[in-house]
């Protein structure tokens, strides 16, 4: 695709990015096949052709217009088109660099900037999340029906005790998250019991908060980058300290979060005093799969084989491109795993999306879970907390992070 960016983006970090994704875009529509929002919606800037043609004209240097961020706005960012095309395009980076400009050229109304504002401060603290959950809890009956599903009635098991891994031969860093602690504390006390009887003891840096997704996605690229520097400076002493191999891995539970993290080394490329540390950090950094996947898991085999309808996070099999890997896991360990009808489409959560896109998110939602049941599961299983929640919210199925399965195999 040929393009004649603007002067005031031409000579940028993000300009010169932008420039180089828009001319690698052939313009061929198979990204439309696959995008979530175009097959609901039917319109072709509702799907990543079209909103390549209205980031492309912005940047240009052409008005922009509250029609352009509503385009923009109802992308989940699933990143399926990254999957779909040909041509290698990296929409995902292209869509984050035209929202934050966006917001710049045609300002959102005030009302917009506020209800923005608190979920990126509500959501990216975990204390605070929790806060205000108890809070919701207790008057979850009074809530309208559309923020009561987005507060669940209790967690789905009593809050774990907590895994000291003594004897453990093997270290490895681990992501808590913001808001999984809350709404989920089985999964990473799951991951932690199922790694220390590997030998591997997960050490959880205090000084680490939000992998910075929310931000990023939410056009406070600023923010993130504070974030992305927060959490280095909360691992680098760790890893420092492991040279000699110590530290093997940065382990992710959510996969939202492992997707950002594995762009660290990209997103602060520029950042003289962090580009080196990033990349490490980028590269030490592996979903709980990946890792679980090179050891022997013979001792977790399932005590109590289970049908299973298995939901990958776009973060995962888009984002981090890690596919296939634990339905062989669950497979292999004795689970029969039903085969699910559009397993590359988003079931609606992405982020902060289901908020503030409702009735595409409940739309999606309604879609995925009809697939998800259709073959009779006992349960589904995903890997990444705000799916786990999202689908949970409306599912006559009970909704379970895939680990709590190796966990429940190993009793």
């Amino acid at each position: 695709m040929q393009t004649k960016l603007a002067d005031f983006i031409r000579d940028t970090p993000q300009g010169r990015e932008a420039d180089a994704i828009l001319r690698s875009c052939v313009h061929c529509g198979f990204c439309n096949a696959t995008c979530p929002t175009y097959q609901l919606l039917g319109d072709e800037l509702d799907g990543p052709r079209g909103r390549i043609y209205l980031m492309k004209q912005m940047l240009e240097g052409n008005p922009v217009s509250g029609v352009t961020r509503d385009h923009l706005d109802r992308c989940l960012t699933c990143r399926n088109c990254e999957t779909t095309c040909p041509s290698g395009v990296q929409y995902g980076r292209l869509v984050d660099i035209g929202r934050e400009l966006l917001e710049k050229l045609h300002p959102r109304p005030a009302s917009q900037q506020l209800l923005r504002a608190g979920l990126r401060k509500t959501l990216t603290s975990g204390t605070v999340f929790a806060g205000l959950l108890k809070l919701g809890r207790g008057v979850r009956w009074a809530l309208p029906a559309t923020l009561r599903e987005h507060v669940p009635a209790s967690p789905l098991i009593p809050p774990p005790s907590p895994v000291k891994g003594e004897g453990a031969v093997r270290s490895m860093l681990v992501l808590e998250g913001c808001v999984q602690p809350a709404l989920a504390p089985e999964t990473n006390a799951a991951a932690a019991r199922v790694l220390a009887r590997l030998g591997i003891r997960l050490i959880a840096a205090p000084e680490a908060g939000c992998c910075g997704a929310v931000d990023q996605h939410l056009a406070a690229a600023e923010a993130a980058r504070a974030a992305m520097r927060r959490n280095i400076d909360a691992w680098w002493p760790h890893i420092e300290a492991g040279e000699g191999g110590n530290i093997e891995a940065i382990v992710m539970t959510a996969s939202g979060c492992g997707s950002q993290v594995k762009e660290y080394g990209h997103l602060l490329r520029d950042d003289p005093a962090y580009a080196d540390k990033a990349a490490k950090v980028s590269a030490l950094t592996r979903d709980l799969s990946e890792v679980l996947a090179a050891e022997d898991l013979s001792a977790f085999k399932a005590s109590q084989a289970r049908r299973i309808a298995f939901h990958p996070p776009c973060s995962l099999q888009h984002g981090q491109k890690v596919r296939g890997v634990i339905e062989a896991m669950l497979t292999g360990l004795g689970h029969e795993l039903v085969a699910v009808d559009e397993a590359h489409l988003c079931c609606g959560s992405a982020g902060t999306y289901s908020l503030l896109q409702p009735e595409i998110a409940g739309q999606l939602r309604t879609r995925k879970l009809s697939n998800l049941q259709a073959r009779g599961p006992e349960l589904i299983a995903t890997a990444n907390i705000g799916c786990q929640n999202h689908l949970a919210a409306a599912s006559a199925v009970p909704v379970v992070h895939w680990i709590t399965l190796l966990e429940a195999g190993s009793r």
